[in-house]
């Protein structure tokens, strides 16, 4: 218990003396994306103050490695690959600034297949 709030208390200080504050968004997973990741169905992200959905990407990518790069993100990539979207707070990254898309506190990020049928 002491060893836990002495590191929260350091965090706190590091944050502090170099005006970084870590942000946490929820990044839920739906349909074959959960499949492709192999974990449930929604988790909290921290990333770095001033990130964007493309940074947020390449978190993830280095996380799943290569199902996820190959179906969904590849680093460094001008955008998700096509049958696949991304929402942010309910936005559509194209009503918004696409992967450049920069993410706040609290952000919900939702990352779904593209569902057709007929």
């Amino acid at each position: 218990m002491v060893k836990m709030i002495i590191l929260m208390s350091l965090n706190h200080d590091i944050i502090e003396a170099f005006g970084v504050s870590p942000v946490k968004v929820k990044v839920e997973y739906f349909g074959h994306v959960r499949n492709i990741i192999k974990s449930g169905r929604e988790e909290e992200i921290e990333i770095k103050e001033d990130s964007s959905i493309a940074d947020l990407l390449s978190e993830l990518s280095e996380k799943y490695g290569g199902p996820f790069q190959k179906a969904f993100y590849e680093p460094k990539g001008k955008d998700v690959k096509t049958n696949y979207i991304i929402t942010v707070n309910g936005y559509l990254l194209n009503q918004l600034d696409g992967i450049k898309t920069k993410l706040k506190n609290g952000d919900h990020v939702a990352l779904l297949p593209i569902v057709s049928g007929g």
